[in-house]
Parts: C-alpha cells; structure tokens; sequence
C-alpha cells in the first residue's frame, strides 16, 4: 500500500514538473508563450481566486504568438510555471512584447502588478511591459497574466530574459528605433527646406506624411509611451487613435494627387477629392463615438487601395514619378502583408527580421524622396527647354528691341532736359514775382509812420523773402530735390539782419542737407524765431543766436537758440509767430516741438525725414 502511494506521488511530481519550464542561472531568454496553458474569460468577471480555486479549463498552446484581433469583449489568461533547477537564487525578467496592449496583470504569489498601454508605470523605461520573476534554489512557482485591450489587436508574446541580456537587447533595440526616427525626421526637415526654396507644395505634403509615420510609430513601438507622453494624457491619445492613423495616409493621398498631377484625370480626381472629405469626416466620427471602432479603419484601407490604384493608372499613362511611387507601394504593401502574417501567428517574421517594418517604412520614405528628386531633375530639364527657347525668342527680339530703347532712351533725355529747364524757368520767375511783391511792400512801408504798421510790413516782406530765397537757390542748382541748408539758412538771416540794426553773432552747425517742401517749412520757422530774437531778445542789441541742424538716421532735429532775456509765455504763444511756427512744425512737419526760456529761449523741432 505504502509503496503504491509512493508511486503515485512520485508520477504526480513528474507531471508537474513536465509542464514547468526548466530554468537556471544560464537561461539567457525564452519563449514561454509555447509552454504556457491559455484560458478565454469571456464574461470578463473572473478574477485571480477564481481563476485558482476553481476548476478552470486551460488549453495547452504551443504558439509562439496569440492574435485575436480586435478583442474587447473578453480577457485572456496565461499560466505557466517556472522550476529552478540550480542549486542558487536566480532573478529573470519577464517581458510582454506587445506596447500597445490596454491591461495587463501579472500574479505571482502574494504579488499582483499592473500595466499596460493604460496603465503604464512611470519609472518604466522599457519600450514593452516588463516584471520580475524570483526563484530560490530548486523552487517552482505558477505564474498567471491576464491580459485584455479593447483599443488595438490583441497581440500575445511572452520572453523570458536573463537581466543583464533583457537591458542590453533593450538597449539596442531603442539606439535602433531612435535611429529610424532620426533618419525620418531629417528626411522631413530636408524636405521642409527644400519646400522652402522650390514653393512645390508636393515637398510640403511628403514632409506632412514622414511625419504622419514618425507619429504613428512612435505610439505604434511604445516610445511615445515611455518618453513623450504623461500616462494621464494616453486616454486623450487614444481617443484621438483615428486621428493618428489617418493623418498620414490623409497626407499620402495629397502627395499623390499633386506628384502624379490627378487633376487632369477629371474621373479620378473626383473620387480621389471625395476621399479626402470623407477621411477628416470619419475620423470625426470615430472619435466622437467608439461605436464605430471596429470599422475606424475600413476607410482609410479604401483609400489606400484607391491610391495603389491611381498609381498603377499613372505609369500605364507613362507618367515618370508613377513607377518611383509604385515601387514605394509594394514595399508598403509587402510590410502589411508581413505585419498580418505575424500579427496572426502564422509565421513569426520578427523572430528573424525585428526592424522589417521600420526598414520598409524607411525604404519606402527614401523612394518617395527619390521621385521628389527626379521631380526636380524633370522640372529643371522641362526649365532648361523653356529657357532656351526663351533666348531663341529674345534674340530675334534683341536688335528690335535696341532700336526702339534707342529712340525712347534719346526722347526721354529731350525730355527730361526741357522739365530741368522748365523747372528753373519756373523757379527763376517765381523768385522774381517774390521779389517784385517784397519791393512794392519796402516801396509802401516807405509812405507808413506808424512804426507797428511798418513793423507789420516788414515781418510780411521777410516771410516772403525766405520763400523767395528758397527758389532762388533752386534755380541755380541742378539737383532740385535737395537743397544746401547752410547756403539757405545763410542767405535768408543775412537778410533779416540787413532789416534789424544789431550786432548780434550767428553761430552755425549745419550737419545735413533738407529736402525742397521742408526746406520751405524750416525757412518760414528759422524766419520767425530769428525775427523775434532780433526784435524782443537783446536789450544792448548784442548777443548770440545757435543755429543747429542735424540728422540721425531718417530723424531730423532743428535747434535754435539765443542768450537773451527770454520771453512771457503768457504773450508770446498768442502772437501769430509762434502760432506760425508751431503750426508749421506740428501740421506741415508732421514732428514735435519743445520751447525752453530759463537761459535766454531754446526751441528744438524734430520730425521725420519720410512724415
């Protein structure tokens, strides 16, 4: 009896230990999904104890992968076991190969860790969920995931990895992918310039769809994840799923229709514009509700046939950038294909090609930027044909062309010379008129005694005198858009001087030239504060009057100074003089004045050159 209950606990032992999976220190990784026993919870309800206690039918598997598709409506447990056959501690990691699946729960005993695409650990910086696994020396232990994702298809792969090689393999794997990324990103920012330089829109759409693809991928292999988003946004990115996937086929399509030049195919531009309003629509509507998740991609599956259609129509047609974006098409194609096959377990493509998919992305990339290339070539060839039969064009041209600029060139001078001539005509009969008009008032103040009456007289012979002296300089001089200030400013107080008998200095700094109108207004002011100086600032009629002009940039300043008595604010700003000035200085001027009477009256106006 006692040697029959021996043999049944020693088959009993065998059994277990048959469906352990044999490890040690040396166990560098392994794929337990194979050894591991699967169970579909479709009530979703059932939860660790249950899953212990009770009788639960788990079905051997011997898959290295499990796809199920779009699943949301059920979980997915796994179970295996774990015997430590060394005679030492051993710690391995436990890796679930598949970033984008919603929850993950892993129990072990008197342990229960989550993660997952919705619940990822934020000290994590792995790409794909991990746990740790702790066997002593000769101990067996059950191990249990549930996994379920109701966002994306639910993909099953579970590793066993030593530590050390788990990191190192994790290493390289994100040096690779971030220089995949890296590849892309230049090729859009190469692009973007070249965008830039050209004005082609067809740049502008291929940089839109690389990084479309940069996006989708980033989320697609967990980087994202990890780096670039806070795990309390994923929700909204997920939610905005549709919005990722469509946004590069959506720029595909646009990079299509420009490079293969759809619109002289009235037919299939017509469908091609209808997809292009039905994507942002869909995608709309998926995201407004989750209804429609199962169909989200049903579209834009249309839309890439549509395009391989579009494609294969062009280069029947002979169009030259049509077989550089086919061949792009098959590569794309090929790498779906491949995805499904893997994604379905029927061949693992991954076990012996692990970056195929970011090779054909990349690959495909670099032939859509090699049709943009020859499209350059193309353009530049079509550019040289036209250029030459444009200089064919202008040397017929040319000797026509010469004889008709020689005889407009020869009546613009005649021109030009009979204006510069009217122009000092003009002047010198406008100078003379002034002059005639200021001898009448001398020959009439003449006849006045009331000496505020000839006071009167002769402010309005100066006034017309600073005019006058203004056209007077115009017609001796070539240039009439520009005028000597020192030579006007000369000319004209010297005048008023000859009217006041004083012995008062003018001192000079005149730094810049003036142009013709302003020139006007600056000599209507420079006569009215010259004259009130010679008149109300000097009591012996002995002094100093400044006289300063200068230009910074297209900023003129007029300074003028004298170190008489100063003035009564109070009388002075009513008098018609100032009103003059300032009113030429503000109106015509279009600038600012400060007057100043502590030492003696200080009167600065500034304006701009172009007011």
């Amino acid at each position: 009896m006692k040697k029959n209950v021996l043999l049944l606990l020693v088959f009993l032992s065998n059994f277990i230990h048959a469906n352990a999976v044999l490890i040690d220190e040396n166990t560098s990784s392994y794929n337990l999904l194979s050894s591991s026993f699967i169970y579909i919870d479709k009530s979703k309800t059932k939860n660790i104890e249950e899953i212990k206690n009770k009788k639960i039918l788990f079905i051997k598997n011997e898959k290295s992968v499990l796809s199920y598709g779009y699943s949301p409506d059920f979980n997915v447990w796994i179970k295996f076991s774990l015997k430590n056959t060394s005679n030492q501690s051993i710690e391995k990691i436990l890796e679930y190969q598949n970033s984008l699946t919603s929850n993950i729960d892993f129990f072990a005993v008197n342990r229960h860790e989550t993660d997952g695409l919705l619940n990822i650990n934020t000290s994590r910086r792995t790409i794909n969920p991990s746990f740790k696994i702790q066997l002593n020396a000769y101990e067996q232990k059950t191990y249990y995931v549930k996994v379920s994702s109701h966002i994306t298809s639910l993909i099953v792969k579970l590793k066993l990895w030593e530590e050390d090689d788990f990191y190192a393999q994790e290493i390289q794997h994100q040096v690779i992918l971030a220089l995949f990324f890296g590849a892309m990103l230049i090729l859009a920012i190469y692009n973007l310039f070249l965008y830039f330089f050209t004005k082609d829109i067809s740049y502008f759409y291929y940089v839109l769809y690389v990084l479309g693809i940069v996006v989708h991928h980033l989320m697609y292999v967990g980087m994202a994840n990890i780096y670039l988003l806070d795990p309390s946004y994923l929700p909204v990115v997920v939610n905005l799923a549709s919005a990722i996937v469509s946004f590069p086929i959506f720029a595909l399509a646009l990079f299509t229709k420009k490079s293969l030049n759809i619109k002289k195919y009235r037919r299939l531009n017509f469908i091609l514009n209808t997809f292009l309003i039905l994507i942002p629509l869909s995608v709309l509507l998926f995201v407004l509700s989750d209804s429609y998740d199962k169909y989200r991609n049903i579209l834009n599956l249309l839309l890439l046939l549509y395009l391989v259609f579009i494609t294969i129509y062009a280069v029947i047609k002979k169009v030259r950038a049509a077989y550089f974006i086919l061949f792009g098409w098959f590569l794309i194609t090929l790498a779906i294909v491949l995805m499904f096959i893997s994604s379905a377990g029927i061949f693992d493509f991954y076990e012996y090609f692990p970056y195929m998919i970011e090779s054909m992305l990349l690959g495909e990339v670099i032939i859509f930027a090699i049709a943009l290339a020859d499209r350059i070539n193309y353009l530049q060839k079509d550019k040289e044909e036209a250029k030459n039969k444009l200089i064919t064009q202008q040397e017929n041209e040319k000797y026509r062309l010469e004889i008709k600029v020689n005889e407009k060139t020869k009546d613009l001078k005649i021109a030009l010379n009979e204006k510069g001539l009217l122009l000092k005509e003009l002047n010198h009969r406008v100078k003379n008129n002034m002059q005639t008009i200021v001898s009448l008032i001398r020959l009439q103040s003449d006849e006045i005694h009331d000496e505020n009456t000839k006071d009167l007289f002769l402010t309005i012979q100066n006034r017309i005198s600073a005019m006058s002296h203004l056209h007077e300089l115009l017609y001796t001089q070539d240039n009439i858009s520009h005028i000597n200030a020192y030579e006007y400013f000369d000319i004209l107080i010297n005048e008023l001087k000859d009217s006041y008998a004083n012995n008062i200095s003018i001192h000079y700094n005149i730094q810049c030239k003036l142009k013709m109108q302003q020139a006007i207004y600056c000599g209507l002011i420079l006569n009215e504060l010259i004259s009130n100086s010679f008149k109300y600032a000097f009591i012996t009629k002995e002094g100093n009057i400044n006289i300063s002009l200068s230009k910074n940039k297209e900023q003129y300043k007029l300074e003028v100074s004298d170190d008489g008595i100063g003035y009564d604010k109070n009388i002075s700003w009513t008098s018609l003089g100032i009103v003059l000035v300032n009113t030429l200085a503000v109106s015509q001027l279009k600038g600012t004045i400060n007057i100043n009477s502590k030492n003696g009256v200080y009167v600065e106006i500034t304006w701009n050159e172009n007011a």
